[in-house]
Parts: structure tokens; C-alpha cells; sequence
């Protein structure tokens, strides 16, 4: 608590004293807090603990920052986004705050990887799934929560996170398969629509097809427990670090990439595979 109310004083005081830190407004700010929490993803994917704590650091200034600016305004302050917060939590864990208030669980079937351990709750067993379940249909009866389902989904999300996150919410409301497997004639049936409608040479049939079979992949993904922005993430990563090494090497040859054949940059590309193998 000591440390936290030392870092609102500091910023109380850059807010005041500081030209850069007094002219910013919530639309100046959001750029950068959409860069900051890209910042903070990428430390996690990387496991990168001094860089997470770091990363946390400046995600946490860019909340108290909104706080500030809001409590300039009269309209809310840090002591009203925590409060907001904490009721939040405790209205949508009553698992934990009111377990006389849930009823037997009855939870769809985890996906694949998830967690199957019932958790202790006050003389009746509740698992992980029961609660992800009801955190969808209690934020639809929260007086100023979700109106809708998918309502919490924001639009500004990556197209792929938000697939994902579509997804999950239909699924806790019961508009899921019954059995995973299922999910793999769906997945062929839209590369078959896809790949006819590419024969067809249909441009706008083809995006759409296109677009039907991307998410039925990442349909697959959620149900056998991967996320699939992750999985992206690190093939990205390794596709750079491959062709990076293949640009490296043909530096090393006085050589630029527009010199080689095909051949020579598929040579040097299992080349950094191997490398990567004997890691």
C-alpha cells in the first residue's frame, strides 16, 4: 500500500510540474496503452520476468493515469475503479462470497487440457468450468453489466482474439459441440468451400470462405485447450528466426536475397532448423 500510494504522489506531482504528463487526455493516452499492453503480452510469451514486472509497471501507470484524469473531472477516481472492482469480483464469485446462492453444478464438457479438479466451496464441490459458466450469466444480470452475450467482446480486439473470445462465450452459455471431435468435420467442410471457391476465382465468395475456415480452426484450438493467438505468436517468431538466419548467412556470403534461388534459401532455412534441433 505504501509503494502504491507513493506512485499516485509521483504522479500526482508529474501531472502537475511536468508539460508532457499535464497536456495528456484520455484519447492521447490510448495509443500508447494499447502499445503498452502489446509490451506486456510479449514479455509473457517470452516468460520474460524482469520484463513482465517492468511491463506491469507501465500498464499500472496508464490505469491510475485514466483515475487521474477522471478524478480531475469530478466523475471517478483510483478509490472508485478499485471499489467498482472489488464489488465486481464479489458479485460474480458468490461460489466463494455466497455459496448457499449456486446451484449443483452443471458444466459442458471441458476442453481438452483444462482443469478437471473440483475446487473447495463451502460444502459443495464446484469446478473451474461451473464458474466460467456463470460469470457469463451473471454479468448478464448485473444492472449496468452486458446486455447481451457478446456484448462484452470488444470491437477494437485483434480479429483472432476475438474469434476466440466470441467463441467462448457462446460456449458458456451452452452453444458449443457436444463432442470435440466434432469440430474436425466442421473444419474440413469449410477448407472444402474454400478451396472451390479459389477455383472459381470468386474473390469475395473466396475472403469469405477464407475468413468461415480460419475460424473454424480456431474453433478446434479452443476445444482442445490452446489458444490459439499464442500458437500464432510463436510459429511468427520462429518464421522470423529462420529467415533471419537465412539473411545473416547470405550477408556473410557478400550475397543479398534477391540473388539466391529458391533452393539456396530452402538449403540455409533447414540449416536453421537443425541449428535450432541441437539447442
Amino acid at each position: 500500500m505504501a509503494a502504491f500510494g507513493r506512485m499516485l504522489d509521483v504522479l500526482d506531482m508529474l501531472r502537475e510540474r511536468c508539460p508532457w504528463d499535464r497536456k495528456q487526455t484520455n484519447e492521447s493516452l490510448r495509443p500508447n496503452t494499447i502499445e503498452e499492453t502489446f509490451e506486456l503480452c510479449d514479455a509473457v510469451l517470452k516468460h520474460d520476468d524482469a520484463n513482465i514486472c517492468k511491463e506491469l509497471g507501465d500498464v499500472l501507470l496508464h490505469v491510475c493515469f485514466y483515475a487521474k484524469i477522471g478524478q480531475e473531472s469530478g466523475v471517478f477516481d483510483i478509490a472508485d475503479v478499485c471499489d467498482r472492482l472489488t464489488d465486481k469480483l464479489i458479485f460474480r464469485h458468490p461460489h466463494v462470497y455466497h455459496p448457499s446462492q449456486v446451484g449443483s453444478p452443471q458444466p459442458r464438457p471441458l476442453p481438452y487440457g483444462a482443469e478437471n479438479a473440483p475446487e473447495d466451496g463451502a460444502g459443495e464441490s464446484i469446478s473451474a468450468n461451473h464458474v466460467a459458466v456463470n460469470w457469463e450469466q451473471i454479468k448478464l444480470r448485473e444492472k449496468d453489466g452486458n446486455k447481451s452475450v457478446l456484448a462484452g467482446v470488444p470491437d477494437a480486439l485483434p480479429s483472432l482474439i476475438k474469434a476466440y473470445r466470441i467463441q467462448d462465450k457462446a460456449a458458456n452459455v451452452g452453444f458449443d459441440w457436444e463432442e470435440k471431435d466434432g469440430v474436425w468435420d466442421k473444419v474440413k467442410e469449410e477448407l472444402g468451400e474454400l478451396q472451390q471457391e479459389l477455383c472459381n476465382a470468386d474473390r469475395d465468395r473466396a475472403t469469405e470462405e477464407l475468413g468461415d475456415f480460419m475460424f473454424s480452426v480456431i474453433n478446434a484450438a479452443r476445444l482442445y485447450g490452446l489458444n490459439p493467438d499464442n500458437a500464432l505468436e510463436k510459429t511468427n517468431a520462429k518464421f522470423a528466426r529462420r529467415f533471419n538466419y537465412i539473411e545473416q548467412r547470405a550477408r556473410q556470403d557478400g550475397r543479398q536475397l534477391k540473388d539466391m534461388t529458391l533452393g539456396e534459401m530452402d538449403e540455409l532455412w533447414n540449416e536453421a532448423k537443425r541449428f535450432e534441433k541441437d539447442k
